[in-house]
């Protein structure tokens, strides 16, 4: 397990109830060749392995109320994507796209010399989740998408529009070293900050993404994350590009759908989200819609948890631990 190492965790309760329950974790990190992935790791180191993939701009501390109402005999590693949380950046003039996350996925999972696990994926890491899988879906026994179809196409004559706006922005931004400047909030504001863009979180929620994605500086706190991130990403796949890598994923697959969720406001054009779900049930995938929001693992874990291990149980390697994974 060459450069990875895992740290007891510092735990904060200064923004929690008494009422949360949270299980002890250790902090993941891994070098990469521009510096370092972080994350945090549950359970026992031979115990079934389960990989967990945060949306965008969040962090893996969205997984951290979910994974305590999990089995506790599986190893749980929720990761930081680069740029995300406490991950290093992508190096200067380098653009944040899909396939650079999915490596990311790839080094990692190749530093736990995992060789076949599960997958939890929330939103954007859902969707990581779902091209991952089609690449290496030897490698890939079950998949949970947490508000997301695991793919996301994007109109053929958008994607190179979007191309040459993500060109332009990545080149405009690279030009403005200079006139970069960390804005610097108190607590309280930097909370308003991350709620004002993301609704669905409660109050708790945001204080528990707060963990990994703000830091202390002097008169205040400065967010973690790669502005980079929110430049117009410039690698989409068009529909039939999505339904084909759909088609290559071996694993068994379950989509939990909030009815309150991103779809509510984000619609798919052409009814591409109809056609993924039609193709996935035509590989026997699950999908459940449930009441909730698109924070709904992090708001209220305990509407998912159950659902999640009993899909997970069903579908692992053993039948039960899953620890046939670690033997291959």
């Amino acid at each position: 397990m060459s450069g990875v190492t895992m740290l007891p965790a510092f735990t904060s309760l200064r923004h929690f109830s008494t009422t949360t329950v949270r299980r002890a974790a250790s902090e993941f990190r891994m070098t990469v060749p521009w510096g370092e992935m972080r994350g945090q790791v549950w359970g026992p180191s031979n115990g079934r392995p389960v990989l967990c993939l945060h949306g965008w701009a969040d962090n893996c501390g969205t997984f951290s109320t979910l994974i305590p109402l999990l089995p506790k005999d599986w190893r749980f590693v929720a990761i930081d994507f680069p740029g995300h949380g406490l991950s290093s950046h992508r190096p200067d003039g380098c653009l944040y796209t899909f396939p650079l996350y999915v490596a990311d996925v790839r080094r990692v999972v190749e530093a736990l010399q995992w060789k076949q696990f599960s997958i939890i994926g929330h939103s954007m890491g859902g969707n990581v989740a779902g091209i991952f899988s089609a690449l290496y879906p030897e490698m890939v026994d079950a998949v949970v998408l947490l508000d997301t179809y695991g793919f996301l196409p994007t109109q053929m004559t958008d994607m190179f529009k979007n191309m040459r706006k993500g060109i332009n922005d990545q080149i405009h931004y690279d030009n403005k070293t200079d006139e970069r400047k960390e804005r610097v909030y108190t607590y309280e504001k930097a909370k308003e900050r991350l709620k004002a863009a993301n609704p669905s979180l409660s109050d708790q929620s945001a204080d528990i993404l707060l963990e990994r994605a703000i830091r202390e500086v002097e008169g205040g706190f400065v967010f973690t994350r790669d502005f980079r991130i929110n430049l117009k990403n410039i690698v989409n796949n068009n529909i039939e590009q999505c339904l084909h890598m759909l088609s290559l994923v071996k694993a068994r697959v379950m989509l939990l759908l909030a009815k309150d969720g991103i779809f509510k406001t984000f619609t798919l054009p052409n009814g591409y989200g109809d056609m993924i779900q039609k193709s996935w049930t035509d590989q026997k995938a699950t999908i459940l819609n449930i009441e909730g929001d698109h924070h709904i693992h992090l708001n209220k874990p305990e509407s998912v948890a159950s659902i999640i291990t009993d899909f997970l149980q069903s579908h692992s390697p053993d039948g039960e631990t899953g620890n046939e994974s670690q033997k291959n």
